[in-house]
């Protein structure tokens, strides 16, 4: 179980800090106002479009990877491990 654990919270902190660190760059308007989850800037050029597509898909990376490793796999060992349980109880 440690090791989903540890898997969740790598994909979690690197793709999050990918998506912290493109949002600075892009979506911080100033200091004192919205950082972070400004609106995308328009016309930036096809590069920093690709990245800011990226950032967005890596922002869903982050909470579905983490919640894969820390919720699916282990439900799913979980509801098996039980499953072959009752089978063998049944014969």
């Amino acid at each position: 179980m440690s090791d989903e654990f540890v898997k969740g919270f790598g994909v979690l902190t690197t793709a999050g800090l990918f998506w912290f660190i493109v949002s600075a760059w892009f979506n911080t308007e100033s200091f004192g106002g919205t950082q972070l989850i400004a609106p995308n800037p328009d016309d930036v050029g096809l590069y920093a479009d690709v990245l800011i597509a990226i950032k967005d898909v890596a922002f869903w990376f982050a909470i579905l990877g983490a919640l894969t490793f820390w919720v699916v796999i282990p439900a799913a060992r979980e509801s098996r491990r039980a499953y072959e349980e009752r089978r063998q109880n049944a014969e």
